[in-house]
């Protein structure tokens, strides 16, 4: 239990890898849960990531939905890497947009996976996010 009486959150082989993951967390990406091949991630878009219209650039609203995906696909333990991955963007961000992606499994077979990834500004989807998996065989690096 933490401190206050509440169940503290169930740790995963997930959490591990964002802990260990410098990019995602350099760009202020945040790991709110993950676990049983679901995970939520948020990031706050700062003036850094805007493109020539001063909007969000596509690739870190990628990199965000990327990220969630990871967090989900990696929540059952084994290491889990993307064979591919490909996104719908539906609506700008902008400088100081909150956008939180939340990744679902859709279903695993063998040592592939397919999830989808929704990324949203409070109650807005801004993004689709479609990823596939592939589990590391044991003992192969890369």
């Amino acid at each position: 239990m933490a401190e206050n009486g509440r169940v503290a959150p169930r740790r995963t082989a997930a959490h591990d890898m964002f802990d260990a993951d410098v990019a995602s967390r350099a760009l202020g990406i945040e790991l709110v849960s993950a676990g049983d091949g679901a995970a939520v991630a948020r990031m706050r878009v700062t003036a850094a990531m805007l493109n020539g219209h001063a909007i969000g650039h596509g690739g870190f609203v990628f990199l965000l939905a990327d990220t969630a995906f990871a967090l989900a696909c990696n929540s059952h333990g084994p290491a889990t890497v993307a064979a591919g991955g490909e996104i719908s963007f539906l609506r700008p961000v902008r400088e100081g947009d909150l956008l939180t992606a939340r990744a679902t499994e859709r279903t695993r077979y063998g040592r592939s996976g397919i999830y989808d990834v929704t990324v949203s500004r409070g109650d807005e989807v801004v993004a689709e996010f479609r990823g596939r998996s592939r589990t590391l065989a044991r003992g192969v690096e890369g």
